[in-house]
């Protein structure tokens, strides 16, 4: 996969602009600073749109990426004006999502009906039993309206009753029994699709992200989601599993129907009395949380990862010390910083690259230094 990465970057500029006000949950804070986290993921010949409020910490970032050996753009444009997606030559976007304000710019019909469909879980859900693909039982309606005492009669408890399009997992409720199912049905408005989904006792989940460029499909990386509960922490590479035969299917369908870019499917890893299970719970039609420490990685040859984010009482990234942490060459150990501007929000993303034992102890050290 890395060849064809190498390729991609060598072949095609691109235009970035990964703001996701658009496609995001509202009032989450500091969502206005995400643009930041594409830096690492650009080649010197690509633009880069960043929000203004990002600029004062431009010089500390750069320096790291520096210290750290990581190829970047310096070519920036401080707005997140979409209009910019098109008035460059020669230059192709990179947006975090594909949604309708930014094919009313790019105007590729195919991506962005091809995205609009798969986000829907609905969706997903009728192409994985017309494709094969193992998925979880669920039931579908295309209005909370047609939840009919009826419909619910082969529910099996516990069970998550979640809106067909979610924002950020905005809108997924787990239910023991009928009573808390019939109370988290009042917390959708009228006519919303949703669907009720059999519950996956998973040991753990996997990201399998896929990669399309020229119109050919690539594989890109295979993560393992860390969970604490049931909140993420992180991703971690390589995976316990790669089960991609699983989900490519349905990987070849969307590129067949026009997808562009990189887009991922959410994969349970469930043990049961015949073996390992790997139902496919859905599709991100789009960047997420491991696709920038996936690419930088890639750029930078590093096989063994970790990417987490921490909270922190600093406010600039000059008064925050990597010194003996930052990725070494030589080594092949050390941090990267993924998610930078979000500093102003007192939160960073880093890579963590080394063995889990290293992870571990490089972790510590840097939650010591962020508090």
């Amino acid at each position: 996969m890395s060849a064809a990465l190498s390729h991609q970057h060598m072949t095609v500029k691109h235009v970035l602009n990964h703001d996701i006000m658009h496609c995001t949950a509202d009032g989450v804070q500091g969502n206005h600073l995400y643009s930041g986290r594409a830096l690492g993921v650009t080649d010197p010949g690509d633009i880069i749109q960043l929000h203004p409020d990002l600029q004062p910490l431009w010089r500390d970032i750069e320096s790291h990426y520096q210290r750290v050996g990581l190829p970047y753009s310096r070519n920036v444009i401080w707005n997140l004006d979409l209009g910019q997606l098109a008035r460059h030559a020669g230059f192709r976007p990179s947006v975090f999502f594909y949604g309708p304000h930014e094919a009313r710019v790019w105007g590729d019909s195919g991506w962005f009906e091809t995205v609009d469909f798969i986000n829907s879980k609905n969706n997903f859900m009728a192409l994985a039993e017309e494709l094969g693909v193992d998925a979880p039982k669920t039931i579908c309606f295309n209005s909370v309206d047609a939840v009919t005492p009826e419909a619910l009669q082969d529910v099996v408890f516990p069970c998550y009753l979640k809106a067909a399009i979610s924002v950020s997992g905005v809108g997924i409720y787990r239910c023991d029994d009928g009573s808390e199912l019939a109370q988290a049905l009042t917390k959708f408005e009228p006519g919303v699709p949703v669907q009720i989904q059999e519950e996956v006792i998973a040991e753990s989940f996997l990201n399998l992200q896929y990669i399309v460029e020229h119109g050919q499909l690539y594989r890109l990386a295979a993560t393992e989601q860390i969970l604490d509960g049931f909140v993420h922490q992180g991703n971690r590479h390589p995976a316990s599993h790669e089960p991609w035969d699983i989900v490519e299917p349905m990987a070849e369908w969307m590129v067949k129907h026009g997808m562009q870019g990189i887009f991922a499917f959410d994969v349970a890893v469930a043990q049961t009395d015949r073996g390992l299970r790997f139902p496919a719970i859905e599709c991100n039609p789009r960047f997420n949380g491991a696709s920038y420490p996936t690419l930088i990685a890639a750029k930078m040859g590093i096989p063994e990862w970790y990417a987490v984010t921490f909270s922190t009482r600093h406010r600039k990234l000059a008064d925050i010390d990597l010194s003996g942490l930052e990725y070494d060459h030589e080594s092949g150990q050390g941090v990267i910083l993924v998610n930078w501007g979000t500093v102003l929000a007192g939160k960073l993303m880093f890579l963590i690259a080394g063995s889990e034992h290293y992870q571990k102890m490089v972790q510590r050290e840097l939650a010591a230094r962020l508090d």
